[in-house]
């Protein structure tokens, strides 16, 4: 079966292979040392100045950045069944917030971001996904981030980048928190999340709230190659290889190369008469919408052993979603879009003809 969601991806037997080694002692030089490369190969991803691993899934690491970083008021973009979280969250530790809220394929304004801080003085933090993986959108968090910092530079911007850490070069230049997650771009097993953090968060931070996820002591002994609790060992000891490999393929390269794959999977869906869901896609996937979604995924999984994600609430039975994330295999790429079009034979809707895998083709070869 080929695992063709957005998340969890396909992990790569080079990142298996590190789960059959013995097990290191978290509380050993070996360890230490393993950590502390990590978190300083994990900065070249974001581009910040500190970083932190948290054993959970990504939602943990978001929890921590609200808990952690919200003094006053948050602002939460909601844009998807991911954005709704951060108000969830807030609400849960009753943090009082304002949340904007777009239709599920509408990326967010910069404009009515800023009016909305113009507006309430109290807001102090802002909290946006990068690439909203429910309906595949990407927001243009740069350039809120960067209207934002004009008015208020001590505002907090908080950026969900789970689905988009490791599938392109985020600009953080005036981005504070960038939250990931182990089973996205990185290719490895659900566990393990992780923060960037700039020098204004770490400050507001001080001396953090919460028990497990209180940044501020993780941040102390994660300097100093420990970690408050009992880590993800063997998921920090992947995420090493994992980062060699993309260091050693060049991240520029493989920015590059996950951009054009994108094009060319976008371009082929297109070719064979389907919709690509929201206005701006994100890079991380292919999110396509179908009246006839539920049927595509099962004659994909049941005949052509793929798996595809479907739409989550609203959007159940309306959309699919092809993963673009990782280091994926072009023959499989081609051959998911080929079965995508023999699928679509299958229930009638378009005479395949091999669009598809041509259009594909001819995208990536330019």
């Amino acid at each position: 079966m080929i695992l063709a969601t957005p998340g969890p991806v396909e992990i790569p037997y080079f990142v298996r292979e590190t789960f059959l080694k013995e097990t290191i002692h978290h509380r050993t030089p070996e360890f230490k040392a393993i950590l502390l490369d990590t978190l300083e190969k994990f900065k070249n991803v974001t581009h910040l100045p500190e970083a932190v691993f948290l054993t959970s899934s990504g939602s943990g690491a978001m929890e921590a950045a609200v808990i952690n970083i919200v003094k006053k008021k948050a602002l939460t973009v909601n844009a998807g069944k991911f954005g709704e979280r951060w108000g969830k969250i807030c609400a849960a530790f009753d943090i009082p917030f304002r949340e904007i809220k777009y239709d599920w394929d509408t990326p967010a304004s910069a404009d009515d971001i800023v009016a909305a801080i113009e507006e309430d003085g109290e807001i102090d933090s802002i909290f946006i996904q990068i690439s909203e993986s429910a309906g595949g959108l990407r927001h243009p968090v740069e350039e809120i981030a960067a209207e934002v910092k004009l008015i208020n530079p001590d505002i907090i911007i908080v950026a969900d980048a789970i689905t988009a850490m490791g599938v392109e070069d985020i600009d953080t230049s005036n981005i504070d928190v960038l939250v990931g997650g182990s089973q996205k771009a990185f290719m490895l097993p659900p566990g393990l999340a992780m923060l960037g953090l700039s020098v204004k968060a770490v400050e507001r931070i001080g001396k953090g709230k919460g028990f497990y996820f209180n940044l501020a002591n993780e941040i102390k002994k994660q300097r100093e190659g420990s970690t408050s609790f009992t880590p993800a060992t063997s998921l920090i000891i992947a995420l090493n290889e994992v980062l060699k490999k993309l260091e050693e393929i060049g991240f520029e390269k493989h920015y590059e190369n996950t951009a054009k794959r994108h094009a060319a999977l976008l371009a082929s869906i297109e070719a064979i008469g389907l919709n690509i869901f929201p206005q701006v896609p994100a890079l991380s996937m292919a999110a396509v919408y179908s009246e006839k979604a539920e049927e595509i995924r099962k004659i994909l999984k049941e005949k052509y052993e793929i798996n595809v994600a479907g739409g989550q609430d609203f959007m159940k039975g309306k959309l699919f979603r092809i993963n673009n994330m990782g280091i994926i295999e072009e023959n499989k790429m081609q051959y998911i879009v080929n079965s995508l079009e023999l699928a679509l034979d299958e229930l009638g809707i378009r005479k395949y003809d091999g669009t598809a895998v041509r259009v594909y083709t001819n995208e990536r070869e330019k």
